[in-house]
């Protein structure tokens, strides 16, 4: 009798709650997540209200005979089904989800991560049904439109529902509070626990669902752009036919969907570099000037490749070499930025003694991608706040330079550093690492290579949002990457394979354009990308207006022609450097990962997917978005290939071949080829690649450490789990999560509110590692 007065009282908060409670923009907190806040109505009725509210629309639609009433009927049943199926799973890990935090004063794991995402999801469905309650009986009430919001949403639910099916397979993995499992792992023997997942509803009319308003729109242009220059960066000459197609992924969400799945899991990290690299178009270039913060000094300096002689810390004499790693003897570009003219920075005179501190920085962009230019839309506000010069580092970068050039480069930077203080007009009193994604790796593992060294070490670590275990040992966090619009899956596995495995690059592109032209394999229309759409999801996928209909917005993509423009290849033009020492850590043997041995395996699950010939017959045929997209494909139409070149780096090479451009005929058809070959490789298990790694007696050396992240981020466990580790071993070492913001926010800190306050908080935390204020960290 009491559960039945419970219940009944549950349901009758979630009717008056589904009437009366303000849905608004911000998605859920997953800080709050695990802990109904103080005052906000239970997490249960939320889930009730989206039921009542979807009900209450059902029951409206049920007797409308039309195509578009019973379709809204059966998506709000559908809704329905998916939260009661959900609802368990999320509450189950919705209470073990805190378990895993660093401390109670800093909640955030890839548990509570996904809690958030799927709270985020019934408030965007409830919003999305009470706007059908409110204009269901108006006279321009669209139910086109919204038969397809409708279905959208219950796909991402379902495959957040699918999602949630992982999860429960990881906590089983690991011990509790590890987010790592306890023994050895692969993701195909993840993905084989539960259905597969259907990655067109996190990037079509739900993208940028799970993040602060602020950002949506961001991620949303960005995903536009992406999708409209793998047109113009795969139609070679084409240029009228990519902006008009291009113009398409603006206002009809599934063919952008198909597209960025497409390009994520199929584009070659040579595409991954070149539209990164818009950030270091000329225009870009002005945007830090004109909007950011105004410094005095702002220039490029050139190390040259010379012996540096440095002084241990027991007196002993040390020659470091620069590095000739891959790419040879070169010299290192570093930049130097400050908001004040200081002694020894300039020619001319400055009346500003030199400042006692100094930020050594290195920039993200997974090992292949940007500079320090592209990041001084933070890089000069830090200046000024900081009040003190910053050197950032232009490491060389992948597929060119992989592991170990770029961390070599970075120590060598430092050594040059530490010997020429006043010609960066710092007396070196306090140095401060700092650096974000791939640089935030790359400082920890320089931090490494100087207490290996018996240099002096920094004094402080700063890293944000850092991937610091290099491998594709599964977690919660590292889940989100299938919906991540910035760092999807697919450029995550190029970019760790070009910086990682220089031994596994894959360059038989010859054989791999013949193997294309030779091929009859097909493109299908419903080709459901890198994970195929689980049985569950079906139902809703063959509706006429779902994501795999036929319509002309699938076949646009089949158009894009090759001219005979020039091929071009991208090459590294950035300067660098590298060292040999006599000091080499002699208790590290790199080792091979054996979750490596998964991947082929794990790929190969997902290709091949089925079509229907005209008869209704089913016929297997590779899926599209799990093909990959032959090397050869680098070039760009020819009224654009010189400002390719300019953002690439590129360097003149030879014209295609002709195997080569009957290959690249559209992206569609590039992708006809199964990546299987293209992922065996193997991630050595080098502390210096993931700090994670490393010897316990050397992280006990290490010195203060504060990491800021995002609750979004997919390298969120790689941070909480490192902070553990640091803590356990007795070190000084906070953490910040922040809610609704994706990995790199920090690039986007000019154009958000929320990112730019998450920018003010870096440099609080540089601060206390500057003024060794333990008690704050």
């Amino acid at each position: 009798m009491s559960l039945r007065v419970v219940n009944r009282g549950f349901r009758s908060t979630a009717r008056f709650l589904s009437k009366n409670m303000s849905v608004g923009e911000t998605p859920a907190k997953a800080a709050l997540c695990c802990g109904d806040a103080e005052g906000s109505p239970p997490t249960y009725a939320m889930y009730e209200a989206l039921k009542d509210s979807c009900q209450n629309n059902a029951s409206y639609f049920q007797p409308d005979d039309s195509e578009n009433g019973q379709r809204l009927y059966q998506g709000f049943m559908t809704l329905i089904d998916h939260i009661d199926s959900v609802w368990p799973l999320v509450d189950h890990v919705r209470k073990v989800a805190p378990l895993y935090d660093f401390d109670s004063k800093s909640p955030g794991n890839g548990y509570r991560s996904f809690v958030s995402v799927v709270d985020s999801c019934i408030l965007h469905g409830l919003k999305l049904s009470r706007q059908v309650c409110t204009k269901r009986d108006t006279l321009l009430f669209r139910k086109g439109y919204f038969v397809k919001e409708v279905e959208s949403c219950s796909q991402l639910l379902a495959s957040l529902g699918t999602c949630l099916h992982h999860l429960q397979t990881l906590l089983s993995w690991g011990a509790p509070g590890e987010l790592f499992p306890t023994e050895p792992h692969s993701p195909e023997e993840l993905f084989s626990q539960a259905d597969t997942i259907n990655q067109y509803c996190f990037y079509g009319r739900c993208l940028g669902f799970q993040f602060l308003p602020s950002m949506r729109g961001i991620l949303k242009g960005i995903s536009i752009c992406m999708a409209g220059f793998s047109e113009a960066y795969y139609s070679h000459g084409n240029l009228i036919s990519s902006v008009w197609t291009g113009g398409q992924y603006l206002i009809d969400p599934e063919m952008r969907a198909r597209r960025i799945v497409n390009i994520s899991h199929s584009a070659s990290v040579e595409f991954c570099k070149a539209f990164w690299f818009l950030a270091e178009s000329e225009i870009m270039k002005r945007v830090p000037s004109i909007m950011s913060s105004t410094v005095a000094v702002n220039k490029l300096i050139t190390i040259p490749p010379e012996p540096i002689h440095m002084v241990t810390n027991s007196g002993a004499e040390l020659t470091v070499l620069p590095p000739t790693v891959h790419i040879g003897l070169q010299g290192l570009n570093v930049t130097l930025i400050s908001a004040s003219k200081r002694e020894g920075m300039n020619d001319d005179s400055s009346s500003l003694p030199p400042s006692d501190g100094v930020l050594f920085h290195c920039h993200g962009g997974g090992f292949v991608a940007q500079s320090s230019k592209s990041h001084e839309t933070y890089l000069r506000d830090w200046a000024s706040k900081l009040n003190m010069p910053i050197l950032s580092i232009d490491y060389s970068l992948a597929p060119q330079a992989p592991f170990p050039r770029a961390l070599e480069e970075v120590y060598y930077a430092y050594c040059w550093m530490v010997n020429n203080f006043k010609l960066i007009g710092t007396t070196g009193k306090r140095i401060v690492f700092a650096g974000d994604s791939a640089g935030a790796n790359l400082i920890a593992g320089c931090t490494l290579k100087i207490l290996t060294s018996d240099l002096r070490p920094p004094d402080g670590l700063f890293m944000a949002y850092a991937p610091l275990l290099i491998s594709f040992i599964p977690s919660p966090a590292r889940l989100l990457c299938l919906m991540d619009p910035l760092l999807p899956f697919g450029f995550m596995m190029r970019c760790l394979k070009a910086y990682a495995s220089p031994n596994g690059k894959g360059n038989d592109d010859k054989k791999s354009n013949k193997e294309l032209t030779s091929s009859n394999a097909t493109t299908p229309i419903e080709g459901n990308g890198f994970l195929k759409v689980s049985p569950s999801q079906e139902a809703i996928s063959e509706s006429p207006s779902s994501f795999e209909e036929v319509s002309p917005s699938d076949l646009l993509e089949l158009q894009a022609v090759v001219s005979g423009s020039e091929r071009r290849r991208s090459g590294d033009t950035t300067a660098s450097a590298s060292l040999r020492t006599e000091h080499t850590p002699t208790d590290i043997t790199p080792t091979e990962d054996r979750s490596q041995q998964y991947v082929s395996d794990f790929l190969e699950r997902y290709v091949f997917d089925s079509d229907t010939d005209s008869d209704g017959r089913r016929y297997p045929v590779v899926r599209p978005a799990h093909a990959s997209i032959s090397e050869a494909a680098t070039g760009i139409m020819g009224a654009m290939s010189s400002r390719l070149a300019y953002i690439t780096g590129s360097n003149d090479i030879a014209g295609p071949t002709r195997d080569e451009l009957a290959a690249r005929t559209n992206l569609d058809a590039l992708i006809a080829r199964s990546p299987s070959d293209e992922f065996i490789f193997s991630v050595p298990r080098d502390p210096f690649l993931s700090p994670y790694y490393a010897d316990d007696e050397l992280l006990k050396r290490f010195p203060p450490v504060r990491i800021l992240t995002v609750h979004l981020d997919p390298c969120l466990d790689d941070c909480v789990m490192f902070a553990k580790k640091l803590k356990g071993l007795g070190n000084t070492v906070g953490i910040d999560v922040l809610e609704g913001l994706p990995h790199g926010f920090l690039n986007f800190s000019l154009m958000a509110n929320e990112a730019n306050e998450g920018s003010k908080l870096c440099v609080e935390r540089i601060k206390q590692l500057f003024d060794l204020d333990t008690t704050k960290l």
